[in-house]
């Protein structure tokens, strides 16, 4: 492998040579991640130091991609002298996406798990094609990127540079970085130009740590999915698909009440993909009146 001489290229050869070598992963919740990490104390095999986040021997990976880390600045020489990476890689459907390592505490973290599969999933059942699709929040670019096939051009934005950087190496991961604009902004700031099919997995927890890659802000983590669906409804003539999780008081469903307000009389149709995620975030005071947070689907003609 050619020596790389800049932190994005050094990332993707990382990632490339994992491909090559059939690697894969699926990343699971965090409280599933806790359980798992506490069985082991030092990694064995690739998925070990790329998937579980286990620190490992240096002797373990070979000295190209350990250089190629050392350059991508994503590696952590702990005092035990063992090492420690500081980027994941996770599959889906065939597709290789980079993002932050275990656990992701920071507040820039880049957040990759079951929501982004039931995202992605939802997304290859929903959308047919696009002339040029709207990533909002995109995070890792795995929404955008898992049905790039199916578009002509795809945009990537979020407020979190490091996600800009994921969404780039993972565009290259997976052969649509031409097609491919990546912006840094809020929501639809940095967006140039028209765009006739939006998707969103916002963040949808209130998060006392207010990390951006999970807290939704507004009341009770729901800020972020209502502002998408007004100002989609504002600037897109299109479709939008919008994956999030909405906080059920008394059987009231807000999300779906918001976008019956909203929307008024375009068609749109909504749905529970999964009645209850995120269960441990009902013990925290925010939560009290709370019974239950559902993983919800809303398409609309906007």
């Amino acid at each position: 492998m050619r020596a790389p001489s800049d932190p994005e290229t050094a990332l993707i050869s990382v990632g490339a040579w994992l491909a090559a070598s059939e690697y894969a992963f699926v990343t699971v919740t965090p409280d599933t991640h806790d359980r798992v990490y506490a069985r082991k104390r030092s990694a064995h095999t690739m998925r070990d130091v790329f998937g579980w986040s286990f620190p490992f021997e240096p002797s373990l990976v070979p000295r190209d991609i350990l250089h190629a880390l050392e350059v991508a600045e994503v590696i952590e020489h702990r005092a035990d002298g063992l090492f420690a990476s500081r980027v994941r890689f996770s599959t889906l459907d065939g597709k290789l996406f980079a993002h932050s390592a275990y656990p992701t505490v920071g507040e820039h973290a880049v957040f990759f798990g079951p929501d982004t599969y039931r995202f992605c999933t939802a997304l290859a059942g929903t959308v047919t094609g696009a002339r040029r699709l709207l990533d909002l929040g995109a995070g890792s670019g795995a929404g955008g990127i898992s049905i790039a096939d199916r578009c002509e051009r795809i945009v990537l934005t979020d407020c979190n540079p490091l996600a800009a950087m994921f969404s780039r190496v993972n565009a290259h991961l997976n052969g649509c970085a031409e097609r491919v604009e990546i912006a840094v902004g809020d929501l639809f700031d940095p967006v140039r130009g028209d765009v006739d099919l939006v998707i969103a997995n916002p963040p949808y927890i209130a998060d006392p740590s207010g990390r951006c890659y999970r807290d939704g802000g507004g009341e009770l983590g729901t800020g972020l999915a209502m502002r998408i669906l007004r100002e989609s409804c504002e600037r897109v003539r299109g479709k939008l698909v919008l994956y999030t999780g909405s906080p059920i008081r008394a059987g009231v469903d807000p999300i779906r009440e918001a976008a019956a307000s909203i929307l008024g009389k375009r068609a749109w149709s909504y749905r529970e993909l999964d009645p209850d995620v995120f269960g441990a975030e009902l013990s925290s005071a925010s939560y009290g009146s709370v019974e239950r947070i559902a993983a919800v689907l809303l398409v609309a003609e906007i």
